[in-house]
């Protein structure tokens, strides 16, 4: 029995149970609950059982951290841990290049420093992202210029990031958002026509892939995040995968004060700035027990998260997120799908939410507005930004940042299941499916509540 999972015991006998269900040709399982009241209205649980812990571990990952612990060398200089998880990581994702850093946020951070992003420069963003992506902009005092989402894939929406490019535009940054690919061959065609460079931010798609080609190559630059909610963690952690060898010395060079190799000896640096985002040699061991699992639950989620949808597309007023056509796996670190109240008699999505949350489903409306965000908006009035950029250009920036389709998606549509939820069996699916079933049913009582 792995921490915080199923014990092997139950989690066959459910597997058994569905399997059974299947090849029987009997109706899903979960049926028995749609008609049931609703277990924010007293009735019982759609789905009665929990869902997997995060993260999953065991010997592999003790071991991994005890043998950095008794090496006397924590540290990735001097070590050899660290470069071994970038050359298993690189071969794994197809790359040329990996560089391990202190987070995803890292990894970004050390790309645009790579690339001497500045104060004047902007770097286009989709608005649908975590906040993170619009932080590294920032913090390099250059423009984060947003574009609205494709409501239907919760994507950057390609079709609107040409109309964003300016002579001062640097790079285009897209986001993979909960592990599926952006429009990647869209966006490549503006990289190539306008010669921006494209860097993926594939924080939350740890192997997904763009007609069988694992996303973080296509682009200048890759990255990765190893947080611990993320597919493949170790707490905090990071990796940029290139297939340029000039710049991943670039980005290790970053990374490591600004000087070149294993040495913090001063007087072999290069570039003007740098700063230190080094990965531990405990991090690079758990990344490389944790990668053991990696493709075999990439697998799963997959596996279940095609079923979940099969479920889901017959109910009407639920959206599951749309799959480009070029993606031939998602990560699925997030299950993301779309909720229209007017075919639930009108209940709000936050009704909606705790009626799931009340089933045994975990759900989550997912990410906010960020260009409406408090936050984001007092940009316009940062002082610093004000003396580089003027009253008119910050003004203009809130303007441009207008995004009415994600808007609408994250005011009253969005709606988020996690990564390990879909490390269940079937049943779990079907009765996630059967809860949202009995929510509708019974909508009118739930919108009195």
């Amino acid at each position: 029995m792995t921490k915080n999972n199923l014990p092997r015991r139950t989690f066959i006998s459910n597997m058994a149970i569905a399997g059974a269900g299947m090849v029987l040709g009997l109706p899903h399982i979960a049926n028995a609950a749609d008609n049931g009241k609703p277990a924010i209205l007293g009735g019982p649980k759609a789905h009665p059982g929990g869902f997997s812990g995060w993260p999953l571990f065991d010997k592999t990952e003790e071991k991994a951290v005890t043998d950095v612990l008794k090496s006397g060398t924590w540290g990735r200089l001097g070590g050899n841990v660290v470069s071994s998880f970038e050359k298993e990581y690189a071969k794994m994702l197809g790359v040329k290049h990996s560089l391990g850093v202190s987070s995803g946020t890292s990894a970004l951070y050390t790309i645009l420093g790579a690339k001497d992003i500045g104060p004047g420069d902007e770097v286009i963003i989709p608005v649908y992202t975590f906040i993170a992506t619009y932080n590294v902009v920032v913090l390099n005092y250059a423009l984060p210029v947003f574009v609205d989402t494709d409501i239907e894939s919760f994507q950057i929406d390609a079709s609107k990031v040409e109309a964003a490019i300016t002579p001062q535009t640097r790079l285009i940054m897209p986001v993979h958002i909960g592990g599926s690919p952006a429009n990647l061959d869209k966006l490549m065609a503006i990289a190539q026509k306008t010669g921006i460079p494209l860097i993926e931010d594939a924080c939350q798609a740890h192997l997904a892939e763009w007609k069988g080609k694992k996303v973080g190559g296509f682009g200048l630059a890759g990255a990765f995040s190893f947080q611990a909610s993320k597919n493949l963690n170790c707490a905090e952690g990071g990796a940029i995968t290139t297939n340029d060898g000039d710049f991943a010395q670039t980005c290790y060079t970053f990374h490591n004060q600004g000087q070149g190799g294993h040495t913090t000896s001063y007087g072999t640096g290069t570039g003007t700035r740098a700063t230190n985002l080094r990965l531990t040699e405990f991090q690079g061991n758990l990344l490389l027990a944790q990668m053991t699992r990696l493709q075999a639950q990439a697998k799963r989620r997959a596996e279940n998260a095609a079923y979940l949808t099969s479920l889901l597309k017959d109910i009407k007023g639920i959206y599951p997120a749309k799959l480009y056509e070029g993606t031939t796996l998602s990560a699925f670190h997030l299950y993301m799908f779309r909720y229209d109240r007017n075919h639930f008699d009108g209940l709000s999505r936050a009704t909606f939410l705790k009626a799931l949350e009340a089933e045994g489903v975990p759900c989550s409306e997912g990410y906010g507005m960020m260009n409406r965000n408090e936050y984001v908006t007092g940009l316009a009035k940062n002082k610093h930004y004000l003396k580089i950029y003027g009253e008119k250009t910050m003004r203009q920036w809130l303007e441009r940042s207008q995004c009415p389709q994600n808007d609408k998606l994250c005011g009253e549509q969005a709606i988020w299941f996690f990564q390990t939820m879909l490390l269940g069996s079937r049943t779990d699916m079907d009765q996630i499916a059967a809860a949202i079933r009995k929510i509708q049913k019974n909508a009118k009582a739930l919108a009195k509540l």
